[in-house]
């Protein structure tokens, strides 16, 4: 008997393909599709694509990316484009990217709009995975052989099974600038994917609930020191009250972003100085508000021998998002800091539209 394939192999093999312009085979009992990233089509792709099969190229968009766009007001989560006349590429492009929507407005007349498929939704899915648009272009496929192909439950299960997959990969004694006695521990999923971090500051005693931060990764705030966040002050103070305290684990998630990684952040930035606020310009680039996904801190907790904390945050969801995965919040600590007039509007909405407590 054949062995069946690793979904997490699967998937990694299928985000390299996409992330560089190729086509995937998605796949399940009843459908196989061609797919590429919206994020990276080009005209010769398209032509490409068309010649798989005898119906037209379709779009797949979710359905807070056409609900911005203003043309489908329906609670269909994903929504499957196509055009009497074919799609275009720049047609795509304006269905797909709010940024490219605000240089190009071509017509829209013609554009049919309907409920998608399990399959469809999938490859949807793997473009976020694969940290491009959450759009893509597909084709039906009887299967081709030189493909890469990637079954719909993998992708499916991909962020549960990468997240039990992790493995501590190596430790080392990190002095910090506030904090001395502090080592950092680097996870690592099964397929090889990108680490989180654990970043432990002095002797943990796990009889007690310990003072944790779940902090995702903010390369402009945290290394830069970018002005429209408050990550970078969130970071670093963390790690000061966790010195003053005594002990605590900052757990360093690689979800730039809120999840949607750091291209789509900028291009959020980019939103944002055109007039939308932060929740906005997520919507617009058809993402969820907030991507990120909180079993892989959970899962570290544990490995650390933690189940009791004491949580360093302002936003509510990471104590329920953690308490589903039974690790028990014994008290929320608020980790608030001043604002300056670059991120005023930011924590505003924070509070307002996401629930932060300031």
């Amino acid at each position: 008997m054949k062995a069946l394939p690793d979904p997490l192999i699967e998937v990694d093999r299928a985000i390299a393909e996409l992330r560089r312009g190729a086509f995937v085979r998605v796949y399940d009992e009843d459908s196989s599709f061609l797919m590429m990233a919206a994020d990276v089509l080009t005209s010769d792709c398209l032509k490409k694509l068309t010649q798989f099969s005898h119906v037209m190229p379709r779009l797949v968009l979710t359905g807070t990316r056409v609900n911005a766009l203003g043309i489908d007001k329906s609670d269909r989560p994903i929504s499957l484009i196509s055009h009497r006349s074919g799609l275009s590429v720049d047609l795509i492009e304006y269905l797909a990217n709010p940024l490219a929507a605000f240089m190009t407005r071509p017509s829209i007349e013609g554009v049919e709009i309907n409920d998608a498929h399990a399959v469809a939704e999938a490859c949807v899915t793997l473009s976020k995975l694969s940290r491009l648009l959450p759009a893509a272009i597909i084709v039906e496929s009887a299967g081709d052989t030189e493909t890469l192909a990637v079954q719909v439950s993998s992708i499916q299960s991909y962020m549960t099974i990468a997240a039990h997959s992790l493995t501590k990969v190596s430790e080392a004694r990190v002095p910090l600038e506030n904090a001395e006695n502090a080592k950092v521990l680097a996870f690592r999923p099964r397929d090889g994917g990108i680490e989180h971090l654990a970043i432990i500051i002095g002797d943990i005693n796990p009889v007690e609930p310990v003072l944790v931060r779940l902090h995702s990764e903010c390369f402009t705030g945290d290394l830069l020191g970018s002005l429209r966040c408050d990550c970078g002050s969130q970071l670093r103070g963390a790690i000061s009250e966790m010195a003053s305290t005594g002990s605590g684990i900052l757990l360093y998630l690689a979800q730039e972003g809120r999840g949607i990684g750091l291209v789509n952040k900028l291009r959020a930035y980019q939103l944002q100085d055109l007039g939308f606020d932060t929740v906005e310009a997520n919507l617009q680039l058809g993402f969820d508000s907030d991507e990120r996904n909180y079993l892989p801190a959970a899962q570290m907790l544990r490995m650390l021998g933690v189940s009791r904390i004491k949580l360093l945050t302002n936003n509510p969801t990471k104590t329920a998002a953690l308490g589903k995965y039974d690790i028990e919040v014994v008290e929320r600590v608020p980790h608030i800091f001043p604002s300056n007039e670059h991120n005023d509007d930011y924590l505003r909405v924070k509070a307002t539209k996401s629930g932060h407590l300031f």
